[in-house]
């Protein structure tokens, strides 16, 4: 079930609730109430889960990008080596093989900042939503503790 959900239907329990006369404390059913924790206690650790599988999925682009990088570096050195056993055509192979390291390590880099870029994203805004729902959770057990 997804966390959102259970957010809604607890704070539609407390919407539902009677009202105390002369207070603001609320009269909310135990059991559904309760109920509605006992499910977010369940779905939150799957939310933590998706987010370590988004941190692996990350991490295997990652992993990836640098097989990448280091199999065209491996190809830039080869045809360099290759390249350099003619004399005549010694420098021009260094100026390639040097643009092409260069666009290799350019790539992996590129790849590696968009890798870093989106596991943060992803994690923050996994890290704000639970800390959103946590100060939720809080809010309904103080508004029972109250009642």
């Amino acid at each position: 079930m997804d966390i959102l959900h259970l957010i809604d239907r607890l704070e539609e329990l407390f919407n539902e609730s009677r009202a105390l006369p002369f207070t603001h404390n609320v009269v909310v059913d135990e059991d559904k109430m309760l109920d509605i924790i006992d499910q977010m206690r369940i779905t939150i650790p799957e939310e933590v889960k998706k987010a370590q599988q988004l941190l692996n999925q990350s991490e295997r682009m990652l992993a990836q990008a640098e097989e990448k990088a280091n199999r065209t570096t491996a190809l830039a050195e080869e045809k360099a080596n290759e390249m350099t056993s003619e004399d005549s055509l010694l420098e021009e192979a260094q100026k390639r093989a040097d643009k092409i390291l260069d666009q290799a390590r350019a790539d992996a880099e590129a790849q590696r900042v968009e890798a870093d870029n989106y596991v943060v994203e992803t994690l923050s805004n996994l890290e704000d939503e639970l800390s959103r729902i946590l100060n939720q959770v809080h809010n309904g057990i103080r508004t029972v503790q109250k009642g």
